[in-house]
């Protein structure tokens, strides 16, 4: 018996669970937030949404690169997140003098809800701390650990090296001429490169 089962209950989750885990944890984190900016009459608004604002606010206008950065996101992550807040009107975007580069302003409604916000930031930063407190390890610190391990040795590294013999190759679903599905097999490169008889180099036989 494992550490994480118990006589006459379901085991726990362990760790190859443990993305699944992670979201519904941030699931549960979001949601009591997002109730708190509703209770505040802020009803619809992101808690993604508020490092951004901060970040500006505090900044001046800034690219987005500069906001991943300042508040620890992949590029990816702060454009989408800054242009769901352009659709709500928290943010303008102009062009930067590199063509390349977007500029995020605050419009009037996001410094309006500014005050607001930093209270929150505040009250959250404590409820924070004190979730921490009741823990055998700090969330926080374990996950600087995980993200630094992760950029050390991606996880399609460890992933592929603990397996112990190659998955099978997806198949891909087409139509046939008469309209019918058809499965065939992933594209495998090209017919030389799959030594198919009668391609350029390939062909049964070929000598090495």
């Amino acid at each position: 018996m494992t550490s994480r089962e118990e006589p006459g209950r379901r085991p726990r989750p362990g760790p190859e669970l443990i993305g699944t885990r992670l979201r519904h944890l941030l699931d549960l984190m979001e949601a009591g937030i997002a109730q708190v900016y509703a209770d505040l009459g802020l009803p619809g608004f992101r808690p993604r949404f508020t490092p951004v604002v901060r970040v500006v606010a505090a900044a001046g206008p800034s690219s987005i690169r500069d906001i991943a950065e300042a508040i620890g996101v992949t590029h990816s992550a702060a454009s989408q997140t800054v242009a769901q807040m352009a659709r709500e009107g928290l943010v303008t975007l102009s062009r930067g003098d590199d063509a390349r580069r977007r500029i995020v302003t605050l419009t009037g409604r996001a410094r309006d809800v500014l005050p607001v916000l930093d209270a929150e930031w505040e009250a959250t930063s404590a409820a924070a701390r004190e979730l921490e407190a009741e823990l055998s390890y700090p969330i926080s610190a374990l996950v600087d650990e995980a993200i630094t391990a992760i950029h050390r040795r991606p996880m399609r590294d460890r992933v592929t090296a603990a397996a112990t013999h190659p998955a099978p190759r997806a198949r891909e679903r087409g139509t046939t001429a008469d309209g019918r599905d058809d499965v065939r097999a992933a594209r495998r490169g090209s017919p030389a490169e799959r030594g198919d008889p009668g391609a350029e180099g390939g062909g049964v036989g070929v000598a090495q």
